[in-house]
């Protein structure tokens, strides 16, 4: 009976996931499923995006997909904030990382990415 419970309990812990961490910097909330922080740089900025929603069943892409949006979106409302202008921020050089919690049914991911001014 033992044995039973410890090989159920450690295979919903191998169900559990969280994404990998690219910065250490202090996250903001933004909306109900998202947070981010941004870090200046002399070029731009460094934007940090973290986000996670319920899913019933796990659709990860749709996640990567609103993940990179909330991205782009937050770095361009800095963008006005500050009164200065942004390149265009290139989907392939956004740095995401996926995780998923069995228990809860949570979906998150965490993205990364460098602004540059124009």
């Amino acid at each position: 009976m033992k044995f039973t419970i410890l090989i159920t309990l450690s295979l919903l812990l191998l169900g559990c996931a969280t994404p990998v961490s690219h910065t250490n910097i202090s996250l903001s909330t933004y909306d109900k499923d998202t947070e981010y922080g941004v870090e200046k740089r002399d070029d731009g900025f460094g934007i940090t995006v973290y986000y996670s929603r319920y899913q019933f069943i796990p659709e990860s892409d749709a996640v990567a997909t609103a993940c990179k949006s909330q991205l782009t979106a937050i770095a361009w409302e800095h963008s006005d904030k500050t009164g200065k202008e942004i390149q265009p921020v290139n989907e392939q050089r956004i740095r995401i990382s996926m995780g998923r919690n069995g228990f809860s049914g949570i979906t998150s991911c965490q993205a990364n990415a460098v602004v540059k001014w124009k």
